[in-house]
């Protein structure tokens, strides 16, 4: 229970790897604040599968995206729990097209999901650590696109790389407050907006061809957040970890030889 007595706001929540996260942090032990778009039709249940591991979790509906979401996210959280120790900052979509053809208030939109909301939040929680001079744990969770090129990925891949690059700032700039600022980047993972890309078969057959034979799950990446927000990674920040099962490198391995 690596967590035990601690409050967690985990924005993005309610599925895929938000819900993965939340799943994670309180298996050991924290209180989760759950965050996700007003009218999510996951959010209750996924607070109550939260619930049913003995911990405390408050669901706020709220457009983490924008300033006035995430105030109204960090006023709840206050609320309830009088504080906040960690952030997991999950929301994010994307759009894919080709850049000649790419949508421009699209672009705009994912630049602020993935990077302004992100700031946002994180603002708000750091403020907080500050005024209270107690140390706190920031994730967010980036992608493996933010260094490696995609095609039809141009605005998710550049909003992601702003993200780790906000991240390394902020990470320098809390250095004092003992605010640790780290990012997690994903590689291929199992989540319902993949399955609206994809069909199960091209999936099935995609992960065979991936290092560890399978695409990952939010518990992977959960797994890693609750590591980023316990003590054991006090001496870790402004660290990009991936998560990936080797998707970054996987054109690099060894080719048998043919032999006559």
């Amino acid at each position: 229970m690596k967590l035990k007595d601690q409050i967690a706001i985990v924005t993005g929540g309610a599925r895929g790897i938000g819900f993965g996260c939340a799943l994670e942090l309180a298996k050991e032990g924290a209180s989760i604040v759950l965050s996700d778009r007003p009218g999510s039709a996951e959010l209750a249940g996924a607070a109550d599968a939260i619930r049913a591991l003995g911990v405390r979790c408050l669901a706020v509906e709220a457009d983490a995206f924008s300033r006035e979401g995430c105030d109204a996210v960090m006023n709840a959280a206050l609320a309830e729990y009088g504080t906040v120790d960690a952030l997991v900052s999950v929301p994010a979509y994307n759009r894919r097209a080709s850049f000649l053809d790419y949508d421009g208030e699209v672009f705009d939109g994912i630049l602020r999901s993935c990077l302004l909301g992100g700031f946002h939040m994180s603002q708000l929680v750091c403020r907080h650590l500050v005024e209270r001079k107690k140390p706190g744990k920031i994730v967010f969770i980036s992608s493996v696109l933010a260094r490696v090129p995609n095609a039809r990925c141009v605005a998710y891949s550049a909003a992601k790389a702003a993200l780790n690059s906000m991240m390394q700032t902020m990470a320098v700039e809390l250095f004092e407050h003992h605010i640790n600022v780290n990012v997690i980047e994903p590689g291929w993972i199992d989540t319902p907006g993949e399955r609206e890309h994809y069909s199960d078969e091209t999936i099935a057959a995609e992960a065979r061809k991936l290092p560890w034979g399978r695409l990952g799950t939010g518990e992977d990446i959960g797994k890693a957040a609750a590591y980023l927000c316990s003590s054991d990674s006090d001496y870790v920040t402004g660290t990009i970890l991936p998560v990936d099962g080797g998707y970054r490198l996987k054109h690099c391995r060894n080719v048998p030889e043919e032999t006559a």
